[in-house]
């Protein structure tokens, strides 16, 4: 038995990004992404919270770049998490609602400006991370 490589026959484990405590405080008192993002660029969730902004307000582009960025502050994240480029990224853990929903808006914004390929990579990759993401997303954009 010494030596031998043991794999996890159920897949890896779940990544779970480290609660972003600052990022929630000041978004609580009422701080605006755009004042917060300055101050705190890798998280996801700032731009994620832009780029829905953006989006609401038809600068389709804008949303595209926020975006963007928010997808790979979350792929950073997630490497220093222990991620390998695949496995499962629950949106009930609330830390990592800021990049699922950064992929989401990524993958929205490349449908609406005719990224060939883009939007059906991106929306592969959130039903990879979780099945549950996308709708639970929408969701909130119904509400908002």
């Amino acid at each position: 038995m010494a030596g031998e490589h043991r794999t996890n026959l159920l897949g890896p484990e779940p990544t779970r990004l480290p609660a972003e405590t600052e990022v929630y405080r000041g978004l609580a008192l009422g701080e605006s992404a755009e004042e917060l993002v300055a101050d705190y660029p890798a998280s996801s969730l700032l731009w994620a919270i832009l780029a829905d902004e953006a989006w609401a307000k038809g600068r389709t582009m804008e949303s595209y770049a926020y975006a963007r960025v928010g997808y790979h502050r979350g792929l950073d994240a997630l490497r220093k998490s222990g991620w390998r480029g695949a496995g499962p990224v629950p949106w009930e853990h609330e830390p990592n609602r800021g990049f699922l929903r950064s992929l989401h808006a990524l993958g929205r914004a490349a449908s609406a400006i005719g990224e060939p390929g883009e939007p059906e990579r991106i929306d592969e990759f959130l039903a990879g991370a979780d099945p549950t993401a996308k709708a639970a997303i929408e969701a909130l954009g119904a509400k908002a």
